[in-house]
């Protein structure tokens, strides 16, 4: 790796990437694989044969660019979120990542400033650098919380350009409350601050929690951003979206490529919107497995944060990359985030959850104790 970052810091890179690793967690050939919050459930049967069929009746006219508007996936996905929302309120692209980057290539850009609280989403500096646009570290509670108050009082006094706020919170796996949001929204009044409000995970939030579309009203520098790849099971099709006031869609228009999204994506995501109540009875059960999930590992002795997501941020041992070993010899490969005494787990399957509990425990009776 040392060899590679000198030979690409032989080429004339933008400073701003020097000395820069590229995103990307483990893969690695293991029997389980809960390191990426991906649904590992995997597509139900009739769910696969309805895409098959939307795609494969695209394909008859891929000699011919796609529609660029993409309107009738747009209908789709503001049906599919309520709230009033229309297509006009709504943009895709080829995955909630490449929604950011166009809103840093709208708002963003040189002489302009983003700020994210981590630990977070670790792609937003990444995005930010891509950019060339500078990324403000904000500060979090020590329980890693962010109240109202905080994050208000830090972007009026820095006056960001734009404001990442991560619910649920990954790699933390906390849901912010509404009040958070609005207080971000006034606070950057002044400013001009473009809030965005990452929801990858919403679905698997508990019942009641309110979402940030709720608040889009009134507000048209708000954000809120979506994904089909967690639970919606379509982590390989890449298809991420937003929704906002009409003029963010407009906005994005102007940094998009021509064509971005193809036929057959908008077919495979428009397949799934149709059969959503399979995939949602998938999340159904994930959100079992993530209770169950916190619940024994606070039998264990260990410190699993409350999660609104498909996944679980936990704390309490005392050397995490022991146990993250541990349990990649046991044939799971879970997270280490690089947080101090703090590993990640996607709640997967019933069986799939069950091998990682019991290979913790094993583990945790071994040479890797919990911390008092």
């Amino acid at each position: 790796m040392t060899d590679q970052l000198e030979r690409l810091n032989r080429l004339p890179l933008r400073t701003n990437l020097r000395g820069l690793r590229p995103y990307g967690a483990p893969q690695l050939d293991v029997p389980i694989l809960l390191n990426v919050n991906e649904n590992t459930h995997g597509v139900p049967a009739d769910v696969r044969a309805a895409i098959t069929e939307a795609v494969s009746a695209a394909a008859v006219g891929l000699n011919r660019y796609p529609d660029r508007e993409f309107t009738e996936l747009r209908e789709a996905l503001a049906e599919y979120l309520g709230h009033g929302l229309e297509a006009e309120n709504i943009w895709a692209a080829n995955g909630s990542n490449e929604v950011l980057q166009q809103i840093l290539q709208a708002f963003g850009g040189p002489g302009r400033t983003a700020l994210g609280f981590p630990p977070t989403y670790s792609m937003y500096p990444l995005l930010a650098s891509g950019t060339d646009t500078e990324y403000i570290v904000g500060a979090r509670a020590a329980d890693y919380g962010l109240s109202a108050e905080s994050a208000a009082r830090q972007v009026r006094e820095l006056q960001p350009n734009i404001v990442f706020l991560c619910s649920p919170n990954n790699p933390t796996g906390t849901g912010l409350g509404l009040d958070v949001v609005e207080a971000v929204y006034d606070a950057g009044e002044a400013s001009q601050t473009v809030v965005i409000v990452d929801e990858a995970y919403h679905e698997f939030a508990h019942d009641g929690t309110p979402s940030a579309l709720t608040l889009l009203p009134g507000r048209e520098r708000l954000i809120v951003s979506r994904t089909m790849s967690k639970a919606f099971a379509l982590a390989g099709a890449r298809l991420g979206y937003m929704a906002a006031a009409p003029e963010v869609a407009d906005a994005l228009r102007l940094v998009r490529l021509p064509y971005h999204l193809s036929a057959i994506t908008q077919a495979a995501a428009l397949a799934a919107l149709r059969h959503r109540e399979a995939l949602m009875a998938d999340v159904e059960d994930i959100k079992r497995q993530r209770d169950r999930i916190v619940s024994e590992l606070t039998r264990l002795g260990l410190r699993p944060a409350a999660s609104d997501s498909n996944y679980v941020f936990f704390g309490g041992l005392e050397n995490p990359h022991e146990v993250w070993q541990g349990m990649l010899d046991a044939g799971v490969l879970i997270r280490d985030v690089g947080i101090p005494g703090h590993l990640r787990v996607t709640a997967g399957t019933e069986t799939e959850t069950t091998a990682f509990l019991e290979a913790l425990e094993r583990i945790l009776n071994g040479s890797a104790k919990p911390q008092a």
